[in-house]
């Protein structure tokens, strides 16, 4: 039993006692052991600075030539700026457009050109549908042979009552004679007097028939040519040289009066209107020269003429580059080309194509090379 004792109590406290020095020289040994590897030395590769000095010296030559090349080109491509008195502002190169279209209601019988036709003034475009015109004209030409022959009828009329007028005269002249001889009796002479007031109003009234016969004859011509008219009206033609621009309504078509079959651009009214500023437009007048310069064309400046300039400002449009933000209110001006250029051009011309209008306002300035009119 003391044996026991001892043994029980000696274990639990030699347990007890070594247990903290146990923990603190086990704890020591109890961290993770630290890799071989992480414990070499690291080897750091510095770049030679020369190598850098070398990179950063043909980086700058690159920029500089890159630099020296572009100002090089601007310097050959460079647009000379502009004499004082010459105005410049972009738009849009325009054709008058001109409808084509229908007098009078109907269907389309037959059209003669397309999209893209070059037609002549008076070329035939497109013929409508004119039977009924066609039967009303017939039906006019035969109310003026009726009134032809109605005309020849009140002439005879007229020449039959003349010859009754003539031959009651001759007798109440003779009544007249024996009268006063006294071979005859008042009476009679009464009677004489009152056959010729009848043939003379027989007359008259062959002569009236006459004149209305005449005056349906000449209505009947003036139905004759209003049928003629409308006939030809139906027969649609170009008023003016141009291109088709547009075919709106195909054959078969009824359309209304005032339909259009055809859109079409006047070659021969061929302009550009820009917008300036109040500052310039005052020195602009109507017969100024002025060059059109589009952007298909740069090298080819075409010649026209100041023919318009509006009377009142208006605010700038949107699709119009100002050089200032204080250019707000303008004055526009229409630049057209010449008639006669533009139709032997028709093929060129190309409404809506961008560009910009030059005008010369001062007649003592030279246009510069570059806008020189060229044939």
């Amino acid at each position: 039993m003391p044996i026991a004792d001892d043994d029980t109590s000696d274990g639990p406290r030699d347990a007890g006692n070594t247990a903290p020095a146990a923990r603190a020289n086990i704890a020591p040994f109890a961290q993770p052991p630290v890799p071989a590897a992480a414990q070499l030395p690291v080897v750091v590769h510095h770049e030679r600075p020369t190598r850098r000095r070398w990179l950063r010296f043909a980086l700058l030559l690159v920029v500089l030539a890159g630099a020296a090349a572009g100002g090089g080109w601007w310097w050959l491509h460079r647009v000379p700026p502009l004499p004082a008195g010459i105005a410049f502002g972009n738009g849009r190169l325009e054709a008058d457009p001109i409808d084509i279209a229908t007098k009078f209601a109907g269907r389309i019988a037959e059209l003669k050109v397309d999209e893209g036709s070059m037609v002549k003034a008076g070329e035939v475009v497109a013929l409508m549908d004119t039977r009924d015109l066609e039967a009303l004209l017939k039906k006019a030409e035969a109310q003026v042979e009726q009134a032809s022959k109605a005309i020849a009828e009140a002439n005879a009329n007229v020449s039959q009552g003349h010859t009754q007028v003539v031959l009651a005269q001759q007798q109440y002249e003779r009544a007249q004679q024996l009268l006063k001889n006294g071979w005859t009796s008042r009476e009679v002479m009464d009677q004489r007097r009152q056959q010729l007031e009848g043939a003379q109003a027989s007359e008259l009234a062959a002569q009236a028939h006459v004149r209305a016969a005449e005056a349906i004859l000449n209505a009947a011509t003036h139905d004759v040519e209003l049928y003629k008219v409308n006939i030809a009206d139906n027969t649609l033609v170009a008023p003016k040289d141009g291109r088709i621009e547009y075919r709106i309504a195909n054959v078969g078509e009824v359309l209304p009066a005032g339909g259009k079959v055809f859109t079409m651009l006047d070659v021969g009214y061929v302009y550009m209107d820009i917008y300036l500023p109040t500052a310039i437009a005052g020195h602009v007048k109507v017969g100024n020269d002025a060059r059109i310069v589009l952007d298909a064309y740069p090298d080819r400046p075409i010649p026209a003429k100041v023919t318009f300039i509006a009377a009142q400002a208006q605010f700038t449009p949107k699709m119009v580059e100002t050089q200032t933000e204080r250019d707000k209110l303008m004055f526009r001006i229409r630049v057209r080309i010449d008639p006669g250029l533009s139709q032997a051009h028709a093929d060129a011309v190309r409404s809506g194509v961008p560009g910009m209008a030059y005008v010369k306002f001062d007649p003592a300035v030279e246009w510069p090379d570059r806008l020189q009119g060229r044939s």
